[in-house]
């Protein structure tokens, strides 16, 4: 009996996708820990990814969602959490070609980024990285070359000012008796895409030292931005002592309107609430 063409056709490509998927071993399972580079000058750690399985990196510290760069063109991603990613392969590519995974942990702390290369391994697929971020040596390091102070013109080109200048805002003073904390009025800037906080806390005499480490911002609507960074002139306020303290955050959304609650952080528990901080408005083409 003679086939028709087409009947031919479709039975030697169904024939043909049988095999492949016969022919095709399953791949290997397996949860894995991995170290991110410390220095770029690293290979990057390889991660195993497959189209038919999702691959979930933990993280141990919080990421910064909006710096996650992927080929978008090969890796689909799933979901993304404060300490998790989850991706996978959007299809088949070969062995010998790679696509790199990029994400920078919010605590500004060494080393500050995890990029690895996701890869497709026949034999075995990542269903579970637990990210690790080794610890950096603290003693027999080089020292440091200094680094020239930054330059006005620094500023303008990294993109952190522009002609409408920087806003400011005053911040009223705030005490809290109970955790022997308080704060002197302080200022506030605004600049493209960053937020900062000047503020001069004391800590009560007969109390405890205190370490500002950590900050979070709640606005009115009960958004809330954790603190990119929190910087003082010493690192731990001594009973009795003034310290400056400043703490920088990235630009809020316009949901979340101007005024907010600052909460200071200690490594120690307590911490210091200045129920009201009022970002200045950004000035817009024609206003000043």
């Amino acid at each position: 009996m003679i086939v028709p063409v087409r009947l031919a056709i479709a039975l030697t490509l169904l024939v043909g996708a049988v095999a492949r998927a016969e022919a095709a071993p399953s791949r290997t399972k397996r949860d894995r820990p991995v170290a991110v580079t410390v220095n770029h000058a690293e290979p990057l750690p390889e991660i195993h990814i497959a189209p038919d399985v999702p691959t979930v990196l933990l993280f141990p510290a919080d990421i910064q969602k909006k710096t996650l760069t992927v080929d978008e063109a090969r890796i689909r991603v799933v979901d993304t959490g404060a300490r998790s990613i989850i991706v996978q392969a959007k299809e088949d590519y070969r062995a010998d070609e790679h696509a790199e995974l990029e994400v920078f942990f919010a605590d500004g702390k060494a080393p500050a980024r995890a990029a690895f290369v996701l890869v497709m391994e026949p034999a075995e697929v990542d269903t579970r990285i637990d990210v690790k971020r080794p610890a950096l040596p603290t003693a027999g390091c080089p020292p440091e070359v200094p680094r020239a102070d930054p330059l006005p013109e620094d500023f303008v080109l990294k993109g952190y000012v522009d002609k409408h200048g920087v806003p400011t805002g005053v911040i009223e003073k705030a005490s809290d008796n109970g955790q022997g904390l308080k704060s002197e009025p302080g200022v506030s800037y605004r600049g493209i895409g960053w937020v900062l906080f000047d503020i001069a806390i004391s800590n009560g005499a007969g109390r405890p030292p205190f370490s500002p480490r950590g900050a979070a911002l709640t606005g009115k609507g009960g958004e809330t931005l954790r603190a990119l960074r929190v910087k003082a002139e010493r690192d731990v306020i001594a009973p009795g002592e003034f310290v400056r303290v400043l703490v920088v955050a990235g630009e809020p959304p316009p949901s979340a309107g101007l005024v907010f609650t600052l909460e200071v952080l200690g490594d120690d528990g307590r911490s210091l609430v200045i129920p009201r901080v009022t970002l200045p408005k950004l000035v817009t083409e024609g206003k000043k």
